[in-house]
Parts: C-alpha cells; sequence; structure tokens
C-alpha cells in the first residue's frame, strides 16, 4: 500500500516538525558560519497543503518570487522549492553581502548569492533529515528561477501533479539584527518516499 503526504497523521507531523527544527537549526548556524554574524530562526510551521494552494501563500499567481528547485536523490526521491517574495530576497541578500539595498530588483550578484544560500540551508536540511533517519540523502544541483508564483509552480506541477496533490510546507523566519527574511521550503515527495521515511524513523504507516 502507497503512503502519500496526505495520509500523514499528527504523530507523523510531530515528528517531521522535529525534523524541521532540527534542520533550520542547523541551517541558521550553516548561515552564521558563512557570513560570520548571529543568525536567529523561528520554529518552523509545518503545514500541508493542496498544489493548488501555494500560489495564494505566496501572494497570488501574479505575485514575483525567487525560487530555488532541488531534486532530492538517494533513498528517497522528491523536490524541493525554496521560495522568497522578492522583498525577503532582497532582505537575504543584504544580510549575506553587508549592503543595504531594497530597489526591489534582483541584479545577477544578489541571484548567484540566492542560489547559494538556498544550496546552503536546503544542504543543512537534508543533512539533518539524513543523519536522523540513517538514508542516504543527496541534492541535485540548484535551479534559480525568478518570476510570476504561477509560472514558477507550473512546471513542478505539471511533472509530479500525477503523483500527488499534496505537498509539505515547512515556513520559518530568518533574523539577523533588523532584517526579516520570510523562507518556505515546499518538499514535493515521490508517492513513495513517506513510507520510507516514516519507517526509517521507526513509525509505522
Amino acid at each position: 500500500m502507497t503512503f502519500s503526504v496526505s495520509d500523514l497523521n499528527s504523530m507523523h507531523i510531530d515528528i517531521l516538525k522535529e525534523i524541521g527544527n532540527i534542520g533550520a537549526g542547523n541551517a541558521a548556524t550553516a548561515l552564521a558560519t558563512m557570513i560570520n554574524k548571529k543568525v536567529d530562526m523561528d520554529v518552523p510551521i509545518i503545514k500541508i497543503l493542496n498544489y493548488s494552494d501555494i500560489t495564494q501563500i505566496l501572494g497570488g499567481e501574479e505575485a514575483v518570487v525567487a525560487g530555488i528547485y532541488f531534486g532530492v536523490e538517494g533513498d528517497i526521491h522528491g523536490n524541493i522549492m525554496f521560495l522568497l517574495d522578492i522583498v525577503s530576497s532582497k532582505q537575504l541578500t543584504n544580510i549575506l553581502m553587508d549592503k543595504s539595498d531594497y530597489t526591489g530588483e534582483l541584479d545577477q550578484m544578489d541571484r548567484s548569492a540566492l542560489q547559494e544560500i538556498g544550496n546552503i540551508l536546503s544542504g543543512s536540511y537534508i543533512s539533518s533529515l539524513s543523519t536522523l533517519t540513517g538514508l542516504n540523502l543527496t541534492l541535485s544541483v540548484p535551479s534559480l528561477c525568478v518570476d510570476m508564483a504561477g509560472a514558477i509552480l507550473s512546471v513542478p506541477a505539471i511533472q509530479f501533479g500525477h503523483v500527488s496533490d499534496k505537498v509539505l510546507l515547512i515556513e520559518t523566519v530568518l533574523k539577523e539584527g533588523n532584517e526579516l527574511v520570510k523562507a518556505k521550503f515546499f518538499l514535493i515527495p515521490d508517492v513513495d518516499s513517506f513510507g520510507v521515511l516514516l519507517k526509517s524513523l521507526g513509525v509505522d504507516s
């Protein structure tokens, strides 16, 4: 019997939330080490969403966002999208490059920085997940796109919509000084991965 994200119960969510807490803490530490500054990260909020609801979370189909997309490979398969609105994108690049640019435009240096940060944060989360579960997990090379939310979400929707219409949202806020960055991780699993993941954690799905 296959197990999908829509089958998760409260105990499963608690376990995934704890993994999110640990992964978020490691990600904040990795970012703080990179910029040599103190970075705090709020306790993640875990939600299960319909894929069609993601655009509303991001402010509507026409809201411009920065999306960093990864494939998850190894013992489980799926995809991660790390999405930021443009304001948070600029805040994050300001933190990294110690600048105060609030023009609302992402230049090439900003884009490179976002891709690198997305790689570090997602890598930290996957590393934590791998350590906790004993599963062999790797990420593909990240792909960055800055576009309207509807356009960014159309590609994985077409590719994975037939597998599951549910996604797992991990939402948190990065803090460095007065800069606040609203970060959203979306995990899009393949049809078998949650069963493998929960079994590795000792949970009978």
